[in-house]
């Protein structure tokens, strides 16, 4: 595969989705190829299918090899589940010498440090995000390297997740005949594709709902503030119009795509759906305003839940008010009027978050809809990797044409620069390949 290359792939409740994509000479993302398949095997964005879920992966990959004609290899996937939590930490390092400024490894020994936090039993640590640092007790500091101190502190923003539930993933991805390039965080992989830099400095909710999740990822002053994962999404509604209107899935399904409304006062009481009845019974009268009523009910739990998350970071203090307010993506985004209710339950400032923030101008319109901002932010992460890789391919080339003397007592810094991402894409590779 071609180094400017990079495929995304969202392993989802509902749809598993592989998107190929490059960057053009303007720095812009253009998509090459994309295939989705439905997602058997997974339930609430965990893997509990392996068969079932290698299977659509491997229809997804063949579908977008197709369209791009191409061989895809290697992969950035995508992890969210309700078993990803996350948790603020502070930690400190004191510096043996404090007459030298600080550097790299400095920022690695503490993040190292935050590694070595006492988890739950089977829990990994995912993400450790730096929020902002303190050297020496001043505090504020976004970026302390190149600066004088004896103890510098930070804090960090930790996300950990179910080791079992990631290396299943991991499993599935071998064992479909590709490797794993990279593994993301969801919702941070959503926000990249639909936010803009501005959005991300003033203060932003990120609420991408799918269809067995809805991930929360908070920004404010440009960095990562908050990420939760909630356990439902598009298909509680499905379920629930299922249920309420005694109808099969693929019918509530249709049913909450064409006529469903998140705000029951639109539709007239007169509004009638009808339905065919199963093998020559009776077709079923259903009028809209009901349906909108189930639909209504539920969307009303989602967004209370993630807007007790939002609480919960501390948008009610004033240094941390989220000015750019909600930006809703996903499939589930496109239910009529969800914004004008996401409104007025939050009362803060809503909009739909199309991923073309990064796309080429003349991309698909298919491709924009909130509905790949995930795939699109995968394919992101997977070019943004690349280009780590040559950074360092670079750096350790100069390193080795440096002064021999030099290495002898202090190693390389590239080794250690390495995202935590990338080392825990390399234990469940090493892993995978141990338990074969």
């Amino acid at each position: 595969m071609e180094h400017n290359l990079a495929v995304g792939l969202d392993i989802g409740t509902t749809k598993i989705v592989a998107m190929i994509g490059r960057k053009n000479e303007y720095g812009k993302v253009e998509i090459l190829g994309i295939g989705r398949s439905k997602s058997l095997g997974v339930h609430r964005g965990v893997v509990n299918n392996i068969t079932q879920t290698i299977q659509s992966i491997q229809q997804a990959v063949q579908e977008a090899e197709v369209s791009a004609d191409m061989k895809i290899d290697g992969v950035t996937v995508g992890i969210a589940g309700q078993h990803i939590r996350s948790l603020q930490h502070s930690d400190y390092i004191t510096r043996p010498n404090s007459e030298n400024v600080i550097d790299d490894d400095d920022i690695d020994r503490l993040i190292n440090q935050v590694h070595k936090l006492v988890m739950l039993p089977g829990e990994e640590i995912i993400h450790v995000l730096p929020q902002e640092y303190k050297v020496d007790g001043q505090g504020e500091i976004k970026e302390p390297i190149g600066m004088y101190g004896g103890r510098l502190e930070a804090n960090f923003h930790v996300v950990v997740g179910q080791v079992s539930s990631i290396r299943n993933i991991g499993r599935c991805v071998q064992s479909s005949g590709l490797s794993l390039e990279g593994i993301t965080l969801e919702p941070l992989a959503s926000a990249n594709a639909v936010l803009s830099q501005e959005e991300k400095e003033a203060g932003v909710a990120l609420i991408d709902i799918g269809g067995g999740t809805t991930d929360l990822a908070i920004f404010r002053d440009g960095i990562i503030r908050h990420t939760a994962v909630i356990p439902f999404g598009g298909n509680v509604i499905t379920e629930d119009i299922k249920e309420g209107c005694s109808i099969i899935e693929k019918q509530a399904e249709l049913l909450k795509i064409k006529f469903g409304s998140a705000w029951p006062g639109e539709n007239k009481d007169n509004e009638i759906v009808s339905i065919p009845g199963l093998r020559g019974r009776e077709p079923k009268e259903i009028t809209l305003k009901n349906l909108s009523k189930i639909i209504h009910a539920r969307v009303i739990e989602i967004v209370e839940q993630v807007y007790v998350e939002i609480k919960n970071y501390g948008h009610e203090e004033q240094k941390k008010k989220l000015i750019a307010g909600i930006v809703l993506t996903g499939g589930g985004s496109q239910l009529k009027h969800l914004k004008q209710l996401v409104e007025y339950i939050t009362g803060m400032d809503t909009r739909i978050g199309y991923p073309n923030e990064h796309l080429a101008g003349d991309s698909d319109e298919d491709i924009t809809s909130p509905l790949y901002a995930t795939a699109v932010g995968l394919v992101l992460d997977g070019l943004k990797r690349q280009e780590r890789k040559k950074t360092e391919a670079k750096q350790i080339e100069e390193e080795e044409n440096a002064i021999a003397e030099e290495t002898e007592h202090k190693e390389p810094p590239v080794k250690q620069r390495r995202s935590f991402l990338d080392k825990l894409t390399e234990r469940v590779k090493d892993f995978l390949d141990n338990a074969e």
